[in-house]
């Protein structure tokens, strides 16, 4: 296996909750209904990792939003759940697995995505 992208990204947590509030449909077109109503910093840290996965595949265009999501079930490390058009960026990647490190702290949430695989 080898590493085949890196991605990093932060967002300032009060600056991303007027971004909501400013623009009410953009929760929806940004997160799944499963993570919707978490907590401002949850969200702030979802869409830091939203943007770390894209900056680890290489950002191609076209990927949606809600093609990846975080599950953080309750005892266990967050992991970033692929489907559709990110699942398919990371295939034509060699992409197999996608490890994931979120953070939330001072009013900073930061996620980092390390994009393991075969190269093609």
């Amino acid at each position: 296996m080898s590493i085949i992208g890196v991605g990093i990204d932060v967002v300032d947590i009060d600056r991303f909750g007027q971004t909501l509030e400013r623009t009410p449909r953009l929760r929806e077109r940004l997160f799944t209904p499963a993570e919707r109503d978490l907590p401002l910093q949850s969200l702030a840290a979802r869409f830091a990792a939203k943007e770390a996965a894209a900056k680890a595949l290489g950002a191609p265009g076209g990927m949606e939003w809600q093609d990846a999501t975080v599950d953080a079930s309750q005892g266990e490390r967050p992991v970033m759940v692929i489907s559709g058009t990110v699942a398919a960026a990371a295939a034509r990647l060699g992409v197999t697995r996608l490890h994931l490190s979120l953070s939330h702290d001072a009013g900073i949430a930061s996620a980092v995505v390390v994009a393991e695989g075969v190269l093609t």
